[in-house]
């Protein structure tokens, strides 16, 4: 999970360097307003991949996974071991 976090974050770094530039955020009218939404989205994005790679903590990876019902040799469906 970590590895999608920065690969996210690299991935937005590289379009603000390339789109920054770019952008006009001086021009009247719906040129200077889409620049500064894609702006103030793209900051969105970084700021949310950042605090997700800063904040990950194992414990929330193991609530989230799914557990899977498994079959007996009856086709009769069981709950793994360990559960109750």
């Amino acid at each position: 999970m970590k590895n999608r976090y920065l690969l996210c974050l690299l991935l937005c770094c590289a379009l603000i360097y390339i789109a920054l530039p770019r952008l006009n955020v001086h021009a009247q009218g719906l040129e200077g307003i889409f620049s500064l939404s894609w702006i103030a989205f793209a900051l969105l994005v970084f700021a949310g991949n950042l605090a997700a790679l800063l904040f990950f903590n194992k414990k929330s990876l193991k609530k989230h996974q799914v557990k899977t019902m498994h079959k007996d040799t009856e086709g009769r469906r069981i709950r793994p071991k360990g559960t109750t």
